[in-house]
């Protein structure tokens, strides 16, 4: 119920700022009584498109500590905590970043790292991946996560995010207005329903195959993050060993936003949807053999 509300509370905030930026902007102007202002439509389409991507962004860290319940190590009140903060210290200081947050949460194996900026990030590991796991392979999945940082990750995807989802937006209006005014023939001056109908659903498809494009280029990330972790550890052996214990647990459920974060990847048609490679195809990257 909690990320349920964190969800919409989210997505409510990004509709509140795009209102406000593409009237401030003036850029949701873009249907014109001679048709479609292409240029205006493409500006339209970046804000929206960017706009979402960043927010998220930018807000990433509170609603992740507020989604899983994390909480941040301020003084280690035992050896674990201490072990912790230090292991991510040193993982920091080798990648020249500033020093993440470190945060611990209840629930099944997982780890994930975020925010908007390399100097003040947030990394964080479940009880369930503390518990069940060597103090080597915890190492090896905290340098993976601070790999992440390091390569700038969350930035990245977030722009990819960005110009994926302003070709949705662009080229769904673009055919909705085609549809209604050259299919359905209509010569009103405003659009009509099938403009509306067909945007809708062609942000339903393209948004489909827009996130198969985001699921593969975070993919190749993992894998990037895997081989920052084996140059970090100085060698692949133990991110392998953890990977190989993570294939024989199963991974805790993270939220939606947070899942490409995270360690889990799924099997099956959904694999194209996977923000994660089958651990198989990590561990034989690490080996050399993917």
């Amino acid at each position: 119920m909690k990320r349920v509300f964190l969800f919409l509370l989210t997505n409510l905030a990004v509709m509140v700022v795009l209102g406000v930026v593409t009237s401030m902007l003036g850029v949701n102007r873009f249907l014109t009584a001679n048709g479609l202002n292409l240029p205006m439509l493409l500006a339209f389409s970046a804000v929206v498109g960017f706009t979402g991507a960043i927010f998220s962004l930018l807000i990433s860290k509170p609603m992740a500590k507020w989604s899983t319940g994390a909480q941040v190590i301020e003084s280690p009140r035992n050896e674990t905590e201490r072990w912790l903060v230090e292991t991510v210290r040193r993982l920091a200081n080798k990648g020249n970043i500033g020093m993440p947050e470190v945060a611990i949460y209840e629930g099944a194996p997982n780890a994930f790292a975020t925010g908007a900026f390399k100097n003040s990030a947030l990394v964080a590991v479940s009880t369930g991946l503390l518990e069940s796991m060597t103090k080597e392979e915890v190492e090896a999945v905290l340098a993976h996560e601070v790999a992440h940082i390091i390569n700038g990750d969350m930035v990245t995807l977030t722009l990819i995010q960005g110009v994926v989802n302003t070709f949705v937006v662009f080229l769904s209006k673009v055919v909705g207005y085609f549809v209604d005014r050259v299919v359905l023939k209509n010569d009103r001056d405003g659009p009509g329903i099938g403009y509306y109908v067909t945007d809708i659903v062609c942000q339903i498809v393209f948004g489909l195959l827009a996130s198969v494009i985001v699921a593969w280029f975070s993919r190749q990330r993992e894998f990037r993050a895997d081989a920052g972790a084996a140059s970090l550890m100085g060698t692949p052996q133990p991110m392998v060993r953890a990977l190989a214990r993570l294939g024989g647990v199963e991974a805790g459920e993270l939220p939606k936003s947070m899942a490409a974060s995270g360690i889990s990847d799924k099997a099956g048609i959904m694999a194209l949807l996977s923000s994660h490679p089958p651990i198989e195809a990590r561990i034989a990257a690490l080996q050399g053999k993917g």
